[in-house]
């Protein structure tokens, strides 16, 4: 019965964590949720809704762009329904969100150090007559997908870099290491009755991590790192209505742009609100890049994220191996 209620205390934790795929049932219900016959269908079902709705649109308002902007979100909202419920990533970026505002004192130090040379960069493009000339040609359906294309991008990028942080994680085997991590867990009790006399190759076999379970330290850094970027973009979108306002006349900006008449529809003129959510999703590409390739940057960022993952994976040998023992008993 306490084992059984150690299982069960380990795997709440994990949830908390952000770790549902360290959960047996929890992992079994994601592959399921992966599989070919679960999968299509809702691909199927979410591009016909997508497709649907951009159609519809484009006909009633005779705007091909906005019909495809609009099916786009609409695609987007199903397929992250379906991974935040079946693929339970709303669990991976719950833990995401709490982490980052934890974490909000020790990042502005971090944040600073690309601030200004992006700053830099991005506020001459600001005070670019082509650069305001681009964005002001675009409508809000094709200003929606050039800042979409950007995510994509970064996300991509992310994808492909973020892995390789995540192979040192399971690397750590030793007894005496792995049982301090687990200080202030459910299984911290049973830790050194695990780990102290485990034979050093099936130590190895039990502290790495493979699979879903690598993709969920994975996705905890994809979406740890998305929300950073999502405060920095906003903040410089902030920076640049408010800075627009101050320094941007409005005859200077109509002479630029050929406009006859000022914008009285609202107090942020549509020109700098273009102007400043296209840089703004620029931005956020640029921090993306160098988060990742930024070696100050990475060391201090991925440590504080990776020492909690180190932990959780020793969390995570003891609960396998309680499990394993268990089904032996």
């Amino acid at each position: 019965m306490e084992r059984d209620a150690t299982l069960h205390e380990a795997e709440r934790w994990f949830v908390r964590h952000g770790l549902p795929y360290f959960v047996d049932d929890e992992r079994a219900t994601v592959r399921r949720g992966l599989e070919r016959g679960r999968l299509l269908p809702v691909l199927t079902l979410a591009v016909v809704v997508a497709a649907a709705v951009g159609v519809l649109l484009g006909l009633l308002m005779h705007d091909v762009s906005g019909g495809l902007a609009l099916g786009l979100l609409v695609l987007a909202a199903v397929l992250a329904v379906y991974a935040g419920t079946t693929l339970r990533v709303r669990v991976i970026a719950a833990w995401a969100a709490r982490h980052t505002l934890r974490t909000l004192p020790q990042l502005f130090p971090l944040v600073t150090r690309a601030l200004p040379l992006l700053l830099l960069f991005v506020t001459f493009l600001f005070i670019n007559t082509e650069v305001w000339m681009v964005a002001n040609s675009l409508d809000p359906a094709v200003l929606t997908m050039a800042v979409m294309f950007f995510a994509a991008i970064a996300v991509g990028f992310l994808l492909v870099q973020l892995p390789a942080e995540m192979d040192r994680v399971d690397d750590d085997t030793d007894p005496g290491r792995l049982s301090r991590r687990t200080a202030g867990t459910p299984v911290a009790s049973c830790a050194d009755e695990v780990f102290g006399g485990a034979d050093p190759n099936e130590l190895v076999e039990v502290v790495e991590v493979s699979g879903l379970q690598k993709w969920n330290l994975v996705l905890v850094l994809l979406v740890a790192q998305a929300l950073q970027v999502l405060l920095l973009s906003g903040a410089v979108l902030l920076f640049f209505l408010v800075f627009g306002q101050v320094v941007m006349q409005p005859d200077v900006v109509h002479s630029w742009l050929g406009l006859e008449g000022p914008d009285e529809l609202s107090r942020v003129p549509a020109p700098l609100l273009k102007v400043s959510v296209f840089l703004a999703g620029f931005s956020g590409l640029y921090f993306t890049v160098y988060a990742v390739t930024d070696e100050t940057y990475r060391s201090q960022f991925f440590t504080a994220v990776t020492r909690e993952l180190e932990r959780a994976v020793a969390v995570r040998a003891v609960y396998q191996t309680l499990r394993r023992t268990a089904t032996t008993d």
